[in-house]
């Protein structure tokens, strides 16, 4: 039986690559690798994109919502592999699907990410995610991420 976990910051930045004003996930709620996670982005009016989108009334953008699913998507990949990210192993963002976004994300809410593993096969990890405020629905998607491929050098002749 797998354990579920908790992830503060600091832990979270040792898996994701990403750092402010990109990284989109502040704590993660619970784990399960291979299965589930839940994570939690706090929405504040000081985020970067509020004075453009929109001046008079701040609605978070739907596509940075589908980023925070799928920076929650490659916590449960990195976790789920037992790796640790360097600068050789990263998970890329290379679909989505079925999106739906079903309510405003505002400064002051707290966007619950819980993201499901739905399929691994070949490197290739398919999730199911919801992010929700206040238990509901604000948006949806099925993500899928793909390790990094490096080609290899040619040899020099």
């Amino acid at each position: 039986m797998t354990e579920s976990m908790r992830m503060d910051i600091e832990a979270i930045m040792r898996l994701l690559p990403h750092r402010y004003p990109f990284l989109l996930v502040d704590r993660v709620l619970d784990c399960e690798p291979g299965k589930f996670v839940h994570a939690l982005k706090n929405v504040t009016v000081n985020e970067p994109f509020f004075p453009g989108h929109f001046p008079h009334r701040p609605v978070m953008p739907g596509v940075m919502i589908i980023e925070a699913l799928a920076q929650a998507s490659g916590i449960l990949a990195f976790t789920t592999a037992g790796v640790v990210p360097d600068q050789d192993t990263r998970f890329y963002f290379v679909a989505i699907d079925n999106a739906r976004f079903r309510r405003p994300v505002e400064p002051g809410d707290q966007l619950h990410l819980k993201v499901t593993l739905t399929r691994a096969l070949k490197g290739i990890w398919k999730f199911s995610g919801v992010a929700e405020v206040d238990g509901q629905v604000a948006a949806s998607a099925d993500l899928m991420v793909a390790p990094e491929t490096k080609a290899p050098a040619k040899e020099r002749g």
